[in-house]
């Protein structure tokens, strides 16, 4: 559980974008939510799970409004979820999710920063045994509406949960990616809406880098981050304190 808890903590193998990237990147799943299955969350799942997590991020009720309407009524762009994989320097491993209305761009794109960055843009499932993709569900303290701790997390566990850990912010549960539908069952029974509701990637093995990897490594997240087609970068990078305190300061 502690190394879960590290993950988060550090916000190592997952960074989180700016939140106007946040709104972007929920936006176009709530447009392809609608285009799967509607515009109603009641009969929609996925829908349903796009505005949880909409609401998780602070966003606005007109955005949300405003973002299904627009696809109800077509006027939004078809997106297509593609994924890449390669490895930056240093041998770190990279996972880039995208959601793309120009599939030529994005690849275009992402090949780019690898290339400016010195690493390697690999074929597709060429990092299968490198993350583990779970379902990651985040749950606020206030959220329990009085159910006690050790009651929820076996209740977690019992749904299928692998870990739920417990620190200042609420809880994290993590479970195999075919359990989410099983978690978000388990979490509507017990009356619990989670801030948050994702399928994500974790790293099976790690790499450890020195300070100058590091920063090329980051280099290389920070320019996918920013493209606005990419939802998530994921890698492997292993952080010492001190390279981590070196690169906070900069």
């Amino acid at each position: 559980m502690g190394r879960i808890f590290e993950k988060r903590k550090h916000k190592i193998f997952a960074r989180n974008a700016k939140l106007s990237k946040l709104f972007t990147r929920i936006g176009k799943e709530i447009s392809m939510a609608v285009k799967a299955g509607g515009p109603n969350p009641d009969a929609n799942h996925r829908l349903k799970v796009a505005i949880q997590n909409a609401k998780g991020m602070n966003m606005p009720k007109d955005n949300i409004d405003r973002a299904i309407k627009k696809a109800a009524g077509g006027a939004e762009a078809d997106f297509t979820e593609m994924n890449y994989e390669g490895y930056a320097p240093g041998g770190v491993a990279i996972f880039v999710e995208t959601a793309t209305n120009n599939p030529t761009r994005t690849v275009a794109n992402v090949r780019s920063f690898f290339n400016k960055c010195e690493g390697n843009l690999g074929n597709s499932g060429s990092l299968a045994h490198v993350f583990d993709r779970k379902a990651e569900f985040i749950v606020e303290e206030a959220a329990l509406n009085g159910l006690d701790g050790d009651e929820f997390e076996m209740a977690c566990i019992d749904a299928g949960a692998e870990d739920v850990v417990h620190d200042e912010e609420g809880y994290v549960i993590l479970a195999p990616y075919t359990e989410f539908g099983a978690m978000q069952q388990k979490l509507e029974e017990l009356k619990i809406t989670p801030k948050s509701a994702e399928l994500k990637r974790f790293p099976l093995s790690t790499m450890p880098v020195g300070l100058e990897t590091a920063r090329n490594v980051m280099r290389l997240v920070d320019m996918l981050e920013e493209d606005d087609d990419v939802n998530a970068v994921y890698h492997n990078m292993e952080l010492s304190e001190e390279v981590e305190a070196a690169l906070a300061e900069g």
